[in-house]
């Protein structure tokens, strides 16, 4: 019987003396996972003051964070994953919105919030290795652990906040009924069951790990397997030790991982499946060949999952087919659908103008669950009765749906329409290329122009020369999408889910202090060294040109 709840799918593991959770340190059986889980939820609710029953949970992916995510769940409470690479301000406003009332951390994230306003008496927090801290926990074990009498489907259960890769995090509201509908959907789309061994690399304060790999694992009491922090060295020693079957990534963290030096026995291991998004068709492919095991790729948010539908025969970048036939690539100005896209011999869009657009789901309006108080983001996403993804795509004329990255990742060059992804994906060929992130900087004279910046081992060891070769022999890179500048940094700045922040990138345009190159002629025929005499010429051409405005304020460089 499919459970309706994450609390019950918690109780039927009663009893369950399968694994549930395991570290390199300490195995729990489920049995173990769900008494741990209810005597935090009976903390918690011990606790409970008024206002929103909310819990921030600021922990790397550790046991405990599991046992707070079973306990709320249980107790009827609401978790927000805290992202610990937030700081400051940013940390502080994003706590306060979201109106926790009591936060569950260990002295390395009481060390970031201690100097911080957020509202909260010292006992509010919660310290998970404080040496009272389990003692405090064993006065709430009960013999038979329950549900609050009113958890539903309808009780609200996660707050998911936003990559924020490209703008403001948003806080998504989560049920439980819509959680425990995707690890049944999840099962039955990838192949989940009982024996599965679920690595657990990305971190559980994002939508990745808790709906591809916790919610389904729970669902089939299969075993969940963590790891602290996503570690590219570290990846293929934990496999093996704990016999991993399944995982889920992202595309940056895949490239980071296709970036560690190969050994012939790679192949030896015990992953049979993966599932992520946004990783290259190149590092998929590499990624099988290398670790002998099949990735899904497949296409979702925090807000929305379930609009595409897996086909193996699909072709090479492609996601798969619609679902259904509410889901829809659209003008979004016209609401018109697109035509159908024409591709050539490299699988390139032959007229990107009319083929792509946004992504819709026309009858989505009524599964998704919103923003926590913000309203205006809701209406953003619902509009004229549908639900707007805020993602572009086209699809082909055999009817495969395709990804074309973040809207705000459109980028227009002389009147035309290029996609950052594509072009993230073409730099990720190059063998020095660990990550890319590709966005549009402003032109002197109209429009945008295309920017990268691209990680690499040794900035040192980095040749424009052979830079610009290598975009020369690319024969899917348009003319107009060569990057007019490169940024090359040893360490690129990420989200806490391995996404290239580039918000970040676009706000410093080409300032900062490390080496930009800028191309020189129509194609990149040549890169050089941008220096403070090149950038001081450029900012005189925004003022002659009057678009002094799009430079930042010189202050805050």
């Amino acid at each position: 019987m499919e459970r309706a709840t994450i609390a019950g799918m918690l109780l039927d593991r009663l009893g369950d003396s399968h694994l549930g959770v395991r570290t390199r340190e300490r195995d729990w059986t489920w049995d173990e996972t769900v008494r741990e889980s209810a005597a935090r939820g009976a903390l918690a609710a011990a606790l409970r003051v008024d206002g929103p029953f909310h819990i921030g949970v600021l922990l790397p992916n550790t046991p405990e964070y599991l046992f707070w995510l079973g306990g709320a769940a249980l107790s009827g409470a609401v978790i927000i994953g805290i992202n610990p690479t937030r700081r400051g301000a940013e940390l502080e406003a994003e706590i306060r919105y979201v109106d926790c009332q009591l936060i569950v951390t260990d002295t390395t994230g009481m060390a970031q919030l201690r100097d911080l306003d957020l509202g909260l008496g010292a006992d509010r927090f919660l310290l998970v290795d404080a040496p009272s801290y389990l003692d405090r926990v064993r006065e709430y074990r009960a013999d038979e652990p329950a549900a609050a009498p009113s958890v539903d489907e309808s009780t609200l259960f996660l707050l998911l906040f936003t990559s924020g890769t490209t703008g403001t995090s948003k806080a998504v509201r989560c049920s439980q009924g819509r959680l425990a509908r995707l690890a049944h959907a999840n099962t039955e789309k990838y192949g989940h069951v009982r024996d599965d061994i679920d690595y657990c690399c990305m971190p559980l304060f994002h939508g990745n790990a808790l709906m591809a790999l916790w919610a389904p694992a729970l669902a089939n009491g299969a075993t969940v397997c963590l790891t602290r922090k996503f570690s590219a060295s570290g990846f293929l020693p934990d496999v093996r030790f704990f016999g991993a079957t399944f995982f889920t990534y992202v595309g940056t963290a895949l490239s980071y991982l296709m970036a560690t030096p190969e050994n012939p026995g790679d192949i030896d291991n015990t992953l049979v499946r993966g599932f992520g998004t946004e990783a290259s068709p190149e590092d998929r492919a590499e990624f099988a060949r290398r670790f002998g095991a099949e990735l899904f790729e497949g296409y979702g948010s925090s807000e929305g999952a379930g609009s595409v539908k897996f086909d193996p025969d699909a072709p090479e970048g492609a996601m798969g087919r619609p679902a259904h036939g509410d889901i829809a690539v659209v003008d979004p100005d016209t609401r018109t659908e697109c035509a159908r896209a024409k591709l050539d011999s490299y699988g390139r869009v032959l007229n990107p103008d009319e083929a792509i657009g946004e992504m819709v789901d026309k009858g989505g309006a009524k599964r998704f669950e919103g923003y926590y108080k913000n309203e205006a983001a809701v209406a953003e996403r619902i509009r004229h009765g549908w639900y707007w993804t805020g993602d572009l795509g086209y699809v082909d004329e055999a009817g495969y749906i395709y990804f074309a990255g973040r809207k705000g990742d459109w980028i227009r060059v002389a009147g035309e329409n290029m996609s950052a992804l594509v072009i993230e994906r073409i730099l990720r060929r190059h063998p020095a290329i660990i990550a890319a992130g590709v966005y549009a900087v402003p032109d002197p004279r109209s429009g945008d122009q295309v920017m990268a910046a691209i990680e690499v081992a040794d900035i040192a060891a980095f040749d424009p020369d052979e830079f610009a070769v290598f975009l020369d022999g690319q024969d899917d890179l348009g003319t107009k999408s060569a990057p007019r500048f490169v940024r090359v940094s040893e360490s690129l700045p990420v989200t806490g889910s391995n996404k290239v922040l580039k918000r970040e990138l676009q706000a410093q345009l080409w300032r900062g202090d490390e080496p930009v190159f800028h191309r020189v002629g129509r194609r990149a025929t040549k890169y050089v060294l941008f220096t403070e005499t090149d950038e001081q010429a450029l900012e005189r051409e925004f003022h002659a040109c009057g678009r002094a405005r799009f430079l930042p304020d010189p202050r805050r460089s």
